[in-house]
């Protein structure tokens, strides 16, 4: 596990962790995990793979409209965008 050490942190702001941490019945280290946690990585986030299924279905598309990619001659894959 990776450390973090927070420098120049206001007495009122560490003063409010530790309240909230005893609101919750944790330590302050362990409140500040999850604040952490819960503001870079929250479960509301949009997944791609999830968002284009989501896409698909709500205009209508079906396994039938792929069918064309199959048919296709040209199997080279595709070059990846450069952006030099």
């Amino acid at each position: 596990m990776s450390m973090l050490t927070v420098r120049n942190l206001p007495d009122e702001v560490h003063r409010a962790l530790r309240v909230r941490a005893a609101q919750h019945g944790r330590s302050t280290e362990a409140e500040v995990r999850e604040i952490l946690a819960i503001t870079v990585k929250p479960e509301t986030r949009v997944r791609l793979g999830d968002a284009l299924a989501d896409l698909g279905r709500n205009i209508g598309l079906t396994n039938k409209d792929f069918e064309i990619f199959n048919q296709v001659e040209d199997k080279i894959p595709a070059e990846p965008t450069k952006f030099e």
